[in-house]
């Protein structure tokens, strides 16, 4: 025991003293080989990330640049159409809608359609399930006394895929047109979850005289209760749905189906079908039959359209929808995503098109596609790097670490990317501005590591997921269940009440 001094008697407490030298000599000589690894580590990792980010970036600034160069050359600009009519024109558009547990939406999204469609040429196929009677009742509340629309009860137990569900509906749409003799003009693609645009249809169905597939854009809706998972789905759309697609459709590469706001022609679907030699148009075996469908399209020897337009009030024709708002939900949904482009699109669809005379636009698009992985794998390589940074950065301040020198051309890749950073994320605040607002603008900034997480989760489970099919194992359909439909949460002047959220 010490004797305390101003205290008498014995003290417990150990008195302070410096700890002996030959202590953290020892401990420096154990730690510092350790330390030197970590850094020699996180220099790689820099100089990976570095290479591949410097890649990722020039890829999106001949992007952009293809985009300034039709903006400056006045071919952007997004026409505003009127009101149209609800006179039939040349033929049945037939809208099909797979479903399955969608009892929550389904009513509600039938109702709107048909209030947004009064088009007598208008068919519209639901697909149900036998097992699934919640939707199915569902369906029969909200068809009221409506002959435009079928309902299809599926021959199988769901769940099946969706272009299972799809090849269902087709079907039923095959049966029709024997019985009418007469085959309908197009087949139009939708989900349960979506609202569609009063002038979608007629926009649609007019674009169809010149092309063979039409895709409309996608607007996801701001969710007040998930301005973080949801509101990121609202910064890729309107980048994507503004600039991608748009400079896709310029450069004439084949355009992918979002698998709701399109339209394929009726001729389309048999080159298809004739392309694949199969008797169904939709890859039973694919998680993402709609993109893949979209691409064939052009491979085919068909012309593709993305189409943008305003209506009167100068709101953009799309496709509305709320979002997965919880992070499983996002994580699912966009696994299937990379697992159905990347890494299915390698085996299924190749490189080329060659049949189009442009291989190189659609090899670039397609490489633009798959690089989800890769981007993924930069990105994680990244955020390890930030985790590593505090240790690494303390210990070369105690002297316990040798930096590993950056080189020029190490220095030169970081300032490079720094700048293309500040670049991406103004252009992507801008384009969320357009479409929501300054307020959403600010957030997709703050957002962006919000998609780089999601992004890098989603990859991970779609390589596993790949991986166990390659080895034998089942293909899974992970289904997105919707709580809540856009036209459920419409205030009284008719606008979008984004205070509201899915349950």
């Amino acid at each position: 025991m010490l004797a305390c001094p101003s205290l008498p008697g014995p003290c417990n407490a150990v008195a302070d003293a410096p700890v002996p030298a030959d202590i953290l000599l020892e401990v420096g000589a154990i730690a510092r080989p350790l330390l030197n690894a970590l850094a020699l580590l996180s220099h790689e990792l820099l100089l990976f990330a570095a290479i591949w980010f410097a890649v990722f970036a020039l890829d999106e600034l001949l992007v952009d640049l293809v985009w300034l160069r039709l903006k400056l050359g006045g071919r952007l600009r997004t026409p505003r159409i009127g009101e149209v009519s609800g006179a039939p024109r040349s033929g049945v558009m037939a809208v099909l809608v797979p479903a399955w547990r969608e009892s929550r939406v389904i009513g509600a999204m039938v109702r709107h359609t048909f209030r947004a469609w009064p088009q007598a040429n208008l068919r519209v196929y639901v697909g149900c399930y036998r097992n699934d009677t919640e939707t199915l009742a569902a369906l029969v509340a909200a068809a009221d006394g409506d002959a435009r629309l079928r309902v299809v009860v599926h021959d199988r137990d769901g769940p099946t895929t969706k272009a299972d569900c799809l090849n269902r509906l087709y079907r039923a749409v095959r049966e029709d047109e024997r019985r009418a003799n007469r085959q309908v003009r197009a087949l139009v693609l939708h989900d349960a979850e979506d609202m569609v645009h009063p002038l979608a249809l007629a926009a649609m169905d007019e674009a169809l005289d010149e092309v063979d597939f039409v895709q409309l854009p996608v607007r996801p809706e701001p969710q007040a209760r998930s301005r973080w998972i949801a509101g990121h789905y609202c910064d890729e759309f309107a980048e994507a749905h503004a600039r991608d697609m748009v400079v896709r459709d310029a450069i004439r590469a084949g355009l992918p189906s979002a698998g709701v706001g399109c339209a394929f022609a009726r001729g389309a679907i048999d080159r298809i079908m004739a392309l694949r030699g199969a008797a169904e148009p939709f890859a039973a075996e694919s998680l993402t039959e709609d993109y893949e469908c979209g691409l064939l399209v052009a491979e085919a020897g068909g012309r593709s359209r993305f189409l943008r337009l305003r209506d009167a009030q100068g709101a953009l024709v799309a496709t509305r929808e709320f979002f997965p708002s919880a992070l499983p939900a996002a994580v699912r949904q966009k696994t299937r995503w990379v697992h159905g482009i990347a890494f299915q699109g390698w085996d299924r669809l190749g490189w080329g098109c060659s049949a189009r005379g442009l291989p190189c636009c659609d090899l670039w698009m397609r490489l633009r596609d798959r690089r989800g992985p890769l981007v993924a794998l930069a990105l994680s390589a990244a955020y390890l790097l930030v985790l590593l940074w505090p240790a690494l950065f303390a210990a070369e301040a105690l002297g316990l670490v040798e930096a590993v020198p950056e080189g020029p051309l190490l220095r030169a890749l970081v300032w490079f990317n720094a700048a293309c950073l500040v670049w991406r994320v103004v252009l992507r605040s801008a384009f969320t501005s357009r479409e929501y607002g300054w307020r959403e603008g600010l957030l997709a900034v703050a957002r962006l590591p919000v998609s780089n997480v999601i992004a890098i989760m989603a990859a991970r489970r779609a390589l596993v997921a790949y991986l166990r099919v390659l080895r034998g194992g089942r293909l899974r359909w992970e289904h997105t269940v919707h709580g809540l439909h856009v036209a459920q949460a419409i205030m009284p002047e008719g606008q979008p009440a984004t205070r509201l959220a899915p349950a």
